[in-house]
């Protein structure tokens, strides 16, 4: 009994089964014949600039919203949504992961709706206590206390 392995097509996903995907980005959405990413695709160049591009804004709305999850409240959903969206117009990864932190958004944008006074509270409550610790750092300089007892 033999084994034949298939050889990699374009329909595969990822950078490993994908011959023209050796960006390490992964493979790219379909791109529509006459649209602006057919016209940016068209030169090699110029289509891995641009998906590096999409790449790092998605990123940097990402960490954002990671960055705000110390907050508490919905606010870390926006900026994550968002920065999903930009990547699911490039990445096909994206998109599945879009489509699912999109559904899990409207859940939870939609238990805060049910309950708007004890989600204002929390909220608000937590935007007050970190402009609290903000001030409160710059206030009594916590930082440079904190290099020069490091030694820094």
């Amino acid at each position: 009994m033999t084994t034949t392995t298939a050889a990699p097509t374009s329909e595969t996903s990822g950078a490993s089964r994908c011959p023209d995907c050796t960006d390490g980005l992964g493979q790219p959405r379909e791109v529509r014949p006459g649209s602006f990413r057919e016209r940016v695709h068209a030169n090699r160049s110029v289509a891995l600039a641009w998906r590096i591009g999409v790449f790092v804004v998605g990123l940097l709305f990402v960490a954002l919203g990671i960055a705000l999850t110390v907050l508490p409240g919905p606010l870390t959903i926006p900026p994550v949504l968002l920065g999903l969206w930009v990547w699911s117009t490039e990445f096909a990864w994206a998109a599945r992961f879009f489509a699912t932190f999109r559904r899990k958004a409207s859940d939870a944008w939609a238990h805060a709706r049910q309950h708007p006074v004890s989600s204002l509270a929390i909220t608000v409550g937590g935007l007050a206590a970190a402009g609290a610790a903000f001030w409160a750092v710059g206030h009594f300089q916590l930082v440079d206390r904190a290099t020069t007892a490091l030694g820094l």
